[in-house]
């Protein structure tokens, strides 16, 4: 039985989200509380292995009792909030800070929203409760260049391209390796899960806190040394060479492995375009979207490594990579960012 406890201030929530829950033989409501002090008495009695937190509470925000349980004791988290319907940066934060779900309940109608999104809501559960949360170190800032010394990105274009591909645990996976990363890096091409107008707060996040420029993808945009782009949520990204350059195409299409964005559509285009100049990196995440892509950049010539099981909130990707033979290294998610920067410096292909 997966434990669920409940911290919402409206009565009207905890009720209905008891009853969608309790009605799941595999799931147990076992607390509700309406804010995060009364919470806390009862769950140190009977500790959840999932637990649902609304935003706006009395007493204490959810923000801040989520970042007070990651640093005691780290919890599967599922936001339940209307501020997620239009403050896609309070469910960036709340990802950042270790959340591993975010679930929108509407302003209007929230019995009958509620009761359709149940299913839903049941998956993130399940999800949740095989998702391992954990405080990942502070990752140390890299030191700007010297003012006399122009970035490598201003000079020439790179030839090598590195490519992310992560899920459940990502934003956080994300955060610790890109703020370590100088500004003449590899350029980055990166599909983290995440829903459509989620990514563009993300990617303003990420770009606040690294020294390299981070930003979600444009179409047709070029990459190049100290660039991280993001795939938009709700479309696909490919990798293109474009002459003596890269440069990333954003469409729509189906999903893939249920994505969209799908990590397997851009590791499959940069094993097209890039291959041996290329380094395949599979992180954090539920399924197994990107082992297909990570195999086919290695039959292409590429680098390629999986996050390690015990750095991974969830192991399910990087797993199948490795079952898969995709992955030659199986690394720790902080030799992540020097693994980048050898990539960077070790000799090119010929």
């Amino acid at each position: 039985m997966i434990k669920v406890f409940i911290v919402d201030d409206s009565a009207l929530v905890r009720q209905v989200l008891s009853t969608c829950l309790g009605n799941h033989p595999g799931i147990e409501v076992i607390g509700l509380a309406a804010d995060p002090l009364y919470a806390i008495d009862k769950m140190r009695r009977d500790w959840p292995d999932v637990l649902i937190l609304d935003i706006e509470m009395p007493r204490m925000d959810g923000l801040t009792f989520l970042r007070q349980i990651m640093s005691e004791r780290p919890t599967p988290t599922i936001i339940c909030s209307t501020l997620t319907e239009q403050g896609n940066s309070v469910a960036v934060e709340a990802l950042a800070a270790g959340a591993v779900g975010v679930f929108t309940k509407a302003r209007l109608g929230l019995k009958q929203s509620l009761e359709q999104l149940a299913s839903e809501l049941i998956r993130k559960v399940e999800e949740g409760a095989r998702s391992r949360p954990r405080v990942l170190p502070s990752a140390p800032r890299v030191a700007p260049p010297s003012p006399a010394v122009a970035p490598i990105s201003l000079l020439r274009t790179t030839e090598r391209i590195v490519a992310l591909g992560c899920s459940t645990g990502g934003t956080q996976a994300l955060e610790f390796v890109l703020r370590q990363l100088p500004r003449d890096c590899p350029g980055i091409v990166i599909v983290q899960h995440m829903p459509e107008k989620f990514t563009a707060d993300f990617a303003r996040r990420l770009n606040s806190l690294c020294q390299i420029e981070v930003r979600e993808a444009r179409h047709l945009d070029r990459v190049h040394d100290g660039l991280a782009l993001l795939a938009p949520g709700g479309l696909h990204m490919q990798l293109k060479r474009s002459g003596a350059h890269y440069q990333v195409e954003v469409l729509d299409g189906p999903p893939v492995n249920r994505h969209k964005p799908a990590v397997d559509v851009l590791f499959r285009s940069v094993a097209r375009q890039a291959g041996p100049n290329s380094l395949g990196i599979i992180m954090t995440g539920m399924g197994d979207d990107g082992a297909r892509g990570l195999l086919a950049m290695r039959e292409n010539g590429a680098h390629t490594v999986a996050q390690d099981e015990a750095s991974c909130v969830i192991f399910g990707m990087p797993r199948e990579a490795i079952r898969m033979g995709a992955a030659q290294q199986i690394e720790p998610l902080s030799h992540v960012p020097k693994l980048i920067q050898q990539f960077a410096s070790s000799p090119r292909p010929t």
